[in-house]
């Protein structure tokens, strides 16, 4: 039997009415739907006044697949996504080791990864089970962290950015830069971004780092608030090691933190090292949009006058 996984945002109240339609879709089209023993337990401590009592049954009748577990398992076919790119990343941590594609079906605000809008639901959810999507893959940071002894002492991923930044709010952290394994800068800042493409319309947008089409194949290295004459954001290419370092004269921590979501103390001789990862993460798109329509809609830019050769939807 096919199986899709269903990750929804359990704060939202309009997320979960989505996710009780998604589910009667999913049994009517005689396929199992999956979700988190995690997301599951969340949604049944809710009251009626957020989740839908059949939205409940739906988790204790058996009519759908508990998976106690951190990751989905590898017979998943598709997973949807109910509620912002927050929602999304996490439903992508889940499924990235079994490369399992996902769709999101936007509820927050911008919203850059989720494709569609939850008032197409029904839609959506058809060419979904029809297979009617295209496969776009996301690259994704491989982020190594090293002692004062330069030995590795962990590993993380990160699909939008990883950055290094200070964790007591009155003091600046001191880094020096390193890439491609030469010395580029050093100075005093408030941290560090480390960003894909797809980050580069999130943390590293608003820090000032350039948009990047998400076909590039690169790193964006976006420094915070810096005390440098030369704090430019910096492009680099796909082959490029980038390596932060916390100089030995740093008298307070830093923190590293993965999509604004995992963190790791970082202290004084400690190295942080980034690079483009071998593997990618895939999203399901209904719809080949250029991504400059895309930048348009989210943020809402002007387009008045042009008169360019391309078709006139604005």
């Amino acid at each position: 039997m096919r199986r899709f996984l269903l990750y929804v945002h359990t704060g939202r109240a309009a997320a979960l009415q989505a996710a009780l339609s998604v589910l009667e879709e999913l049994r009517l089209r005689g396929v199992r739907g999956v979700i988190m023993q995690q997301q599951s337990q969340e949604i049944l401590a809710l009251g009626p006044d957020l989740a839908p009592p059949r939205l409940q049954s739906f988790l204790t009748s058996g009519a759908v697949d508990i998976i106690d577990a951190d990751a989905a398992p590898g017979d998943i076919e598709l997973g949807i996504v109910l509620g912002g790119d927050g929602t999304i990343l996490r439903a992508l941590e889940a499924v990235r080791d079994v490369d399992v594609p996902v769709h999101g079906v936007n509820l927050g605000h911008v919203g850059f990864l989720a494709e569609s809008e939850v008032e197409d639901l029904s839609i959506t959810v058809a060419r979904l089970l029809d297979g009617d999507y295209e496969i776009e893959e996301r690259s994704t940071l491989e982020i190594t962290v090293l002692d004062a002894d330069d030995e590795p002492v962990a590993h993380h991923w990160a699909l939008n950015e990883a950055s290094l930044e200070k964790a007591d709010r009155q003091r600046m952290i001191n880094v020096a830069i390193e890439i491609d394994g030469r010395p580029v800068s050093s100075f005093g800042c408030d941290g560090v971004l480390m960003s894909t493409p797809t980050g580069s319309t999130a943390y590293a947008f608003s820090a000032g780092g350039p948009v990047v089409w998400p076909e590039v194949d690169a790193i964006v290295l976006v420094p915070l608030a810096a005390h440098a004459l030369f704090a430019r954001p910096l492009v680099l290419g796909r082959s490029s090691v980038v390596a932060v370092e916390m100089t030995l004269d740093n008298r307070e921590e830093g923190e590293l933190t993965l999509d604004g979501r995992r963190t790791e103390s970082i202290r004084a001789g400690m190295r942080i090292e980034a690079r483009l990862s071998p593997n990618s993460v895939t999203l399901a798109r209904l719809a080949p949009t250029p991504f400059a329509d895309r930048l348009v809609e989210k943020f809402q830019l002007p387009v008045v006058g042009w008169r360019g050769r391309g078709p006139r939807t604005r």
